[in-house]
């Protein structure tokens, strides 16, 4: 079963936000058995969504299509819909009575706009969103089901998840999509791949393998699509413990979880804690761990010190080493670490400082720069790297570098 997604708005185009919606959706699709054929992001022109609506129903058996929903005048999608599929438009008094009480609730007048979002094309048939104005509807034509939704994100994922899946799956027999994760790291896509090979061209025509590299890790997922879930599980896991036995050293977690969240599971389960002292990265470590619910079990909390004197005053780092080594240093970044175990009383603590740039090179330190230390009750460790010019790249590759340092030390001295 394929479907196809289909986002509108020019704010998507230019930039102005992030398309997130497509990736969730894709996602949840995937889970009840139905693979996105393709995604397609249209401007507010009734011509444009019209022409990716034809192009989709040749292509896909569900087109699932998000915004152009509002009450202003660029919210074209509705009006578009009913030309499209030939249809006159209804009002919808379920959903004027729902959209007066949310006015009504919030002691707001309604306008003549806001009434008109009762009005649907009359062939449809409407889904209450229970967030939101803006009705979802559902279509069915040729064959297939078209569903427009609002490209609020709540109020779409509210409604996929409650109505739109639900409904699918009553709609359709869907196969069963059994999905293996495999993490890894400090090792390449390409040496993974030639370690892996054997196994790779032994897995049968309904077992596909993927690779899915990011900055200092790669995910290894084996994708079985069938009729029985049980039998499909089985075989997935036989040839994912082959792979796991080949590469044992660098498997992370046999999930489909964030580097950082392996990390927290590991510390959690061995009653660890872990606090962080930032320069280069301003935060950014912090960040990805903070965002994990659960978090708080594990991470105590950290500093973003990028002046000697907060090094010096927070961390406990010396002056003389500040003078003598500079700030990017082996020094200074292993007394970094030490200070944040010793001011935050973790059990773990990992420090940054690097020149990210795009300046702020010099010689023997060029942009890129970047020293890491980890510390812990038995010993801190400390490692050099040399990234690229690029700022955002060298934050988020000090990052990757500093989590999986983290993790060689709780795979080595962690017990």
């Amino acid at each position: 079963m394929l479907a196809e997604i289909i986002t509108i708005g020019d704010e998507i185009l230019i930039g102005q936000i992030v398309d997130t919606n497509s990736a969730w959706m894709a996602k949840e699709l995937n889970l009840i058995g139905i693979k996105v054929k393709q995604i397609t992001s249209v401007s507010d022109d009734a011509d444009h969504i019209s022409e990716a609506l034809a192009l989709a129903e040749k292509r896909a058996k569900v087109i699932l299509i998000t915004g152009g929903l509002g009450p202003t005048k660029d919210d074209i999608t509705k009006i578009t819909l009913a030309k499209y599929f030939n249809m006159g438009f209804r009002r919808d008094e379920d959903t004027l009575a729902h959209i007066t009480e949310i006015f009504k609730r919030h002691n707001r007048p309604m306008i003549e706009s806001n009434i008109k979002q009762a009005d649907v094309p009359e062939g449809c048939t409407v889904i209450k969103n229970e967030n939101g104005t803006a009705p979802c509807m559902w279509f069915e034509h040729n064959g297939n089901i078209i569903v427009s939704m609002p490209g609020v994100p709540f109020e779409m994922m509210y409604l996929m998840q409650e109505q739109i899946l639900p409904r699918l799956k009553g709609a359709f027999k869907l196969p069963f999509i059994v999905h293996k994760t495999i993490l890894t790291a400090n090792i390449g896509e390409s040496f993974l791949a030639a370690e892996i090979e054997d196994i790779e061209n032994s897995l049968p025509e309904h077992i596909k393998l993927a690779y899915l590299p990011r900055l200092g890790q790669v995910r290894l997922r084996l994708s079985s699509t069938g009729t029985n879930e049980a039998i499909l599980k089985n075989e997935v896991e036989i040839y994912a413990q082959q792979i796991i036995a080949k590469v044992k050293k660098n498997v992370v977690v046999e999930e489909d979880i964030a580097l950082e969240k392996a990390i927290l599971n590991i510390m959690d389960e061995r009653k660890l804690t872990l606090s962080t002292a930032e320069s280069c990265t301003g935060g950014y470590i912090a960040h990805l761990i903070t965002q994990h619910p659960g978090c708080s079990s594990v991470y105590v909390g950290g500093a973003v010190v990028y002046s000697y004197e907060l090094k010096e005053s927070v961390l406990g780092v010396s002056p003389k080493t500040l003078n003598n080594y500079g700030a990017v240093s082996e020094q200074t970044v292993k007394e970094m670490a030490q200070g944040a175990i010793d001011h935050f009383k973790t059990d773990y603590a990992v420090a940054v400082s690097g020149i990210a740039g795009p300046d702020g090179g010099m010689p023997g330190k060029p942009v890129g720069t970047v020293w890491i230390a980890v510390a812990s009750s038995k010993r801190v460790v400390a490692r050099v790297y040399s990234f690229g010019n690029k700022r955002a790249q060298n934050i988020e590759r000090s990052a990757i570098a500093a989590l999986t340092m983290i993790l060689n030390e709780l795979n080595q001295y962690g017990d």
